[in-house]
């Protein structure tokens, strides 16, 4: 019998430690559907981690199994600090996949997003709830990208806590306000809240890096209130998020299609790209088949794209991320992000 959501969140305040040596995919069947567990530890409050938030990003949970690992005791774990773990989209997970096609993204749904009216929506908004009554020490949700990207962690808000959570897991630091309804935004009214990028799936140095950076948050008595040294971080604002309509047939390198993009296009990412760099061919002689939208969701395609002789080029220099070659991720979610370079912000940070 498939799990069906309901108003009533699954909160547990034990972990059996069998769970440690379920895979991912192997969650739905033990815990039925999304869980959030409550573990003690010998600070408090409660550090919140989200994981698989999407079923095929998988990083999340094996991390939080490895720092489990460490602390499993006679009574169930010594934690140094009490942790609340949020086990999102195991049904996903189940069949390796975002999420399925007849949910939404659980990662567009928290508190703020801008669309509404689905159980999903009600269960953040009960997890977001939950945490806000055990007064949330701080929050980290981990994730993976399919392309080709450096690790990096992101903050919605210019805070120097949350800054300097972010710096802890990296020098790259990535500051955004859309998309809307994603797990780090709707937590940072809760206190210092950080999304982690750590690579493609697969890849063990991604779970080795969030698993230290969990087990390093778990021993944190406090997180500094003063600003981030301008040198000890490179923080990038994404200014526009970058579509492929449904109309528009694409593919990468030969074949038949509206655009053709390069084989290795996620090579670009988080580089400064100058004007004029070729980001795809088209097929015919029309406008710029993209959709890209500002953080206003504003519609700005031609600021940042033209169409010369066939050839689709960057119209002013710009800086990718999360740019994937994954047919399905484009359809679901987007192409890439566009960043600009941010740092003189650091000084304004509250």
């Amino acid at each position: 019998m498939e799990f069906e959501l309901t108003d009533l969140l699954n909160e547990r305040t034990e972990f059996p430690l069998s769970l440690l040596d379920v895979a991912a995919n192997g969650l739905h069947d033990v815990l039925g559907g999304p869980t959030l567990f409550h573990l003690g530890g010998r600070r408090a409050p409660p550090l919140f981690v989200s994981v698989l938030m999407h079923g095929n990003e998988t990083t999340g949970w094996d991390a939080i199994r490895r720092v489990l690992r460490k602390y499993v005791c006679a009574d169930g774990f010594d934690l140094p600090r009490a942790l609340s773990l949020f086990v999102g989209n195991t049904e996903a997970a189940r069949d390796g996949v975002r999420h399925l096609d007849h949910q939404p993204d659980f990662n567009r749904v928290w508190p703020g997003s801008e669309t509404s009216g689905t159980a999903v929506h009600d269960l953040m908004r009960d997890v977001m709830d939950t945490m806000a009554e055990r007064e949330m020490f701080a929050s980290v949700d981990v994730h993976n990208n399919t392309g080709l990207n450096p690790h990096y962690a992101c903050v919605n808000v210019l805070e120097h806590t949350s800054l300097h959570l972010a710096a802890l897991f990296g020098r790259t630091v990535v500051y955004f306000v859309r998309p809307r309804g994603v797990a780090s935004m709707a937590m940072a009214a809760l206190g210092p809240s950080v999304t982690l990028e750590c690579g493609k799936v697969g890849h063990e140095h991604g779970v080795d890096h969030a698993a230290d950076y969990l087990d390093a948050c778990l021993h944190l008595a406090e997180i500094p209130s003063h600003p981030v040294a301008r040198h000890d971080v490179d923080l990038y604002h994404t200014v526009a998020i970058v579509r492929v309509p449904d109309e528009v047939k694409f593919a990468f390198g030969d074949g038949p299609a509206d655009v053709r993009f390069p084989r290795n296009l996620d090579a670009m990412n988080f580089r400064e790209l100058p004007v004029g760099t070729l980001f795809g061919e088209i097929a015919d002689s029309g406008g710029v088949p993209l959709d890209v939208r500002d953080e206003e969701d504003r519609g700005v395609t031609e600021r940042y794209f033209a169409v010369e002789g066939g050839r689709l080029l960057t119209r002013v220099p710009v800086m990718p991320s999360m740019l994937t070659c994954d047919p399905v991720v484009i359809r679901q979610d987007c192409l890439c992000y566009l960043m600009e370079r941010y740092d003189h912000h650091l000084a304004d940070a509250g």
